[in-house]
């Protein structure tokens, strides 16, 4: 199984700290995730009621004939994090810049885990110095490739 990545999110964003977390799902989501029918798109993290929810994600069905027609690919879906871990994240989160979104959806030894964020969204500026660096580091890969 390759991990499913969030690939705006690190353009984005500015990631300040990262947790692994667990995930509640069905059989049908953790089977579409393994076959890579999932999406990050879009989603991000929140925290309410002393619980982490991972909200729009869209995980596809894995056989749209044996799914039941109730099935929301967008629902909402707990994530499996420490009670100090949830309590540090509201707190930050609270603060006026900082997000939590997630960044991978990877299989770790046969269960299925997340990694969430904790991060500030960055301006254009930034962006565009990110791009730069990024165009700089592939030149000079392609100079040292071709010696």
């Amino acid at each position: 199984m390759e991990s499913i990545q969030n690939r705006k999110a690190r353009m984005e964003y500015e990631i300040l700290e990262t947790y692994q977390a667990g995930l509640v799902l069905s059989g049908g989501e953790v089977k579409a995730i393994r076959a890579g029918k999932a999406s990050l798109l879009g989603s991000y993290v929140k925290v309410y009621g002393g619980e982490a929810w991972l909200v729009n994600a869209h995980i596809a069905p894995y056989q749209e004939k044996n799914m039941h027609t109730e099935y929301d690919p967008l629902r909402a879906r707990k994530l499996l994090l420490q009670k100090k871990e949830i309590g540090e994240l509201f707190e930050k989160t609270r603060e006026k810049g900082f997000s939590l979104i997630p960044l991978q959806i990877r299989e770790k030894s046969g269960r299925i885990k997340i990694e969430v964020a904790l991060a500030r969204g960055k301006k254009q500026r930034d962006k565009r110095e990110t791009i730069k660096k990024r165009e700089t580091k592939r030149d000079i890969d392609r100079f040292t490739k071709g010696r």
